[in-house]
């Protein structure tokens, strides 16, 4: 009886501990995600980073030096340079 005693907890150990490990491998949900996009152009002095997501929607997520997130179209022009301007801050200040 013992024996079978500890062959059903150990069961019931590992139904509750592979799930957790699926959990944890997985990636953290983001806080923020933009669901709509801003179509105003933004002044790319007063931003500071950005982020890139394609899901729910193909977006480049700006954030303002006040750390507000704006959510922009990748496609348009103005967003590459930007991009490239912020790109350009980092290595500058990694030397």
């Amino acid at each position: 009886l013992w024996l079978n005693m500890n062959i059903v907890l150990t069961a019931f150990d590992i139904y509750l501990f592979f799930p957790l490990l699926g959990s944890i491998g997985s990636q953290p949900m983001r806080k923020y995600s933009c669901v709509s996009l801003s179509t105003q152009q933004l002044n790319i002095r007063n931003l500071v980073s950005y982020e890139k997501q394609k899901v729910p929607v193909n977006a480049i997520m700006f954030i303002t030096t006040k750390g507000i997130k704006i959510c922009v179209s990748p496609d348009q022009k103005w967003v590459q340079s930007a991009i490239k301007k912020i790109d350009q801050k980092r290595t500058t200040k990694h030397k």
